[in-house]
């Protein structure tokens, strides 16, 4: 009995390192290759970069980039929808003027700097937006918390994960806020005094408006362009980018997600051969757009996505914000397919278009919102991700993004086949490996001692 639980112990100690092991190391790889992005490429001489025309009769809004990473949907969402107004500066400020990071590894090049945007105003913006911002580095964190608190009577408006990091300036003390669904039990441990909601997509206590998570942002930004400027031009920028949920921005209430991430743990984990996506960066390009290919793409474990461009130059959205690529059209490595993004990509980029049919390197080139104009941005993507992975995958994201359209149709595999079957190999293996320990150290002796038994009795005789 006892030589029995001693191998019982073997193989499944052995099973737990070995498949633990090597998806904990590759979920960490992935996690990082997304939430930390670092540019590894050395940032090119930056000539005539520009800033959005400043109105002092118009009120400001500063939507904040991180100095570790900053997520993209986050931040452009904010950026994009009150810059669709025509009724506010809308700048992206930081700690300093140095490149920053989007989640996935998309580059901008902030408008102001902490200092500058005081100066520019002489006193706080009139709307602070806070995307989630990563922290790995807490002195990288402070001087984006003392400006924070700095401008504390201003409108603060918190998206998705962003909502923690107000909270780390204490300025949530008291007060009621919304985060992502992922985010409650980690927040309500870490900041108690805090009311957390879960069954509102955003909440407004005082002058601070936070969201759930990410599309429930669009129904924050839209409450507070609604509250601001009216209603009438919340509606007209929902319709124009045919947004399915506008009934939220009147009424936040919703049923809470409940705590689920198997699949896109797993996929993190155990999808080594992840494809590649290249996304062709032109001016005038949609910001939301462009930072959903990331997000809904490369925030699955399952595939990478690679900045690309004509020129080494800022690319300049139709909003004005600063992006610089990572790679160059004429140097692009080999890909799966080759993004497009935008409703209105093939008028606005013809000739990056045909340079990349002529020189580029991927098997398909897709269009994936202007082949779609009349539909919202995150719909054809989670549709073609569903395609292009399988259904739990792509309903993973559906419920990450807190998207709730009914009019979506996913189509695909059931499940991510090689994720599975790396899973299964991985553990068949560590199941040899602890047969072969089993058999060379554990049965051999019984064997040993059952022979010299044998030899004893002999003797004996």
């Amino acid at each position: 009995m006892k030589r029995l639980f001693v191998r019982l112990v073997v193989y499944v100690l052995i099973f737990v390192v070995f498949v633990g092991g090597i998806g904990w190391f590759e979920f960490v790889r992935s996690r990082e290759a997304f939430y930390i992005a670092a540019r590894q490429e050395p940032i090119p001489s930056l000539q005539g970069v520009k800033k959005p025309e400043y109105n002092p009769n118009k009120p400001t809004v500063a939507v904040l980039l991180g100095n570790e990473a900053t997520f993209g949907s986050d931040f452009m969402i904010p950026y994009e929808l009150f810059s669709r107004t025509g009724a506010f500066n809308v700048y992206a400020v930081a700690p300093d003027n140095e490149v920053k990071t989007l989640t996935g590894g998309l580059d901008v090049i902030p408008h102001y700097s902490f200092k500058e945007m005081d100066q520019l105003l002489g006193k706080s913006p009139d709307i602070i937006a806070i995307p989630f911002m990563t922290t790995y580095d807490e002195k990288k964190f402070e001087p984006i918390r003392k400006w924070i608190q700095k401008h504390s009577k201003t409108t603060l408006l918190s998206i998705c994960g962003g909502s923690g990091n107000l909270a780390a300036t204490g300025l949530l003390k008291g007060k009621s806020a919304a985060s992502h669904w992922l985010n409650m039990a980690v927040f309500q441990k870490k900041y108690p005094e805090t009311n957390w909601i879960r069954d509102q997509r955003y909440v407004q206590d005082g002058n601070v408006v936070s969201s759930a998570g990410v599309s429930s942002g669009i129904d924050a930004v839209l409450y507070v362009i609604s509250q601001k400027v009216g209603e009438p031009l919340a509606e007209k920028i929902a319709k124009e980018m045919n947004y399915p949920s506008y009934h939220f921005v009147k009424n936040p209430k919703m049923d809470p997600f409940d705590f689920e991430i198997s699949t896109y743990v797993l996929n993190n984990a155990f999808q080594w051969n992840k494809k590649k996506a290249g996304v062709l960066l032109y001016n005038g390009m949609e910001e939301m757009a462009l930072a959903s290919v990331f997000d809904i793409y490369s925030n699955t474990g399952t595939t990478r996505v690679l900045s690309i461009s004509n020129s080494e130059q800022p690319i300049v959205t139709k909003h004005g914000l600063n992006l610089i690529s990572r790679h160059l059209i004429s140097r692009a490595p080999k890909l799966d397919k080759m993004i497009v993004p935008g409703r209105e990509a093939k008028s606005l980029a013809p000739d990056e278009i045909k340079k990349w049919s002529e020189k580029g390197n991927a098997k398909e080139l897709q269009f994936v919102h202007s082949d779609s104009p009349d539909r919202f941005i995150f719909e054809v993507e989670l549709e073609d991700l569903a395609k292009q992975e399988d259904l739990l995958t792509a309903k993973h994201v559906v419920k990450r993004l807190e998207f709730r359209a009914n009019d979506i149709h996913l189509e695909g595999k059931l499940f991510p086949l090689e994720t599975y079957g790396n899973m299964l190999l991985t553990g068949l293996f560590a199941l040899l490996v602890a047969f072969c320990i089993d058999r060379r150290f554990i049965m051999k002796k019984k064997t040993f001692k059952l022979k010299d038994t044998s030899l004893q009795s002999t003797r004996k005789c």
